[in-house]
């Protein structure tokens, strides 16, 4: 895949992105003028409110990324992993035009994060148990 075409691509799915985030801001407006007459549905309005800002900051993650491989191209680094620096294939790029890690790399990465996150897990129900016991003591 060229570079002019990955480029185009990136710019496309930024654009998308662009016009998805205009458009939820649209409906995210639309529905706090809906709560404002409506007092009763509030619970439900500030749920889809979270809901939609948990998408926005997955949007935003998404255009932050894509801006990075749009640098990347223009700094010729593009399509080289970031971890071990060897090539990322391009099956991997074409479905994932952003990606900044080899497959092998990914994988590892998200192997450490999920390690990671059951550790974290982990001592917080330690500590949950040790306050529990010197409540009940």
């Amino acid at each position: 895949m060229k570079k002019n075409e990955v480029r185009d691509m990136l710019l496309k799915m930024k654009d998308n992105l662009l016009q998805e985030i205009a458009s939820n801001m649209k409906m995210e407006i639309g529905h706090l003028q809906e709560a404002i007459a409506d007092m009763y549905d509030l619970a439900d309005d500030e749920r889809e409110r979270q809901f939609s800002i948990l998408l926005c900051n997955r949007d935003r993650e998404k255009l932050e990324l894509i801006d990075e491989a749009l640098e990347r191209i223009e700094e010729g680094t593009y399509g080289i992993c970031e971890d071990c620096g060897s090539k990322i294939a391009e099956g991997r790029v074409k479905v994932l035009p952003f990606a900044r890690y080899c497959i092998a790399c990914q994988s590892r990465i998200e192997k450490e994060e999920k390690y990671l996150r059951n550790q974290d897990d982990s001592l917080r129900y330690r500590s949950f148990i040790k306050d529990t016991e010197e409540i009940e003591e």
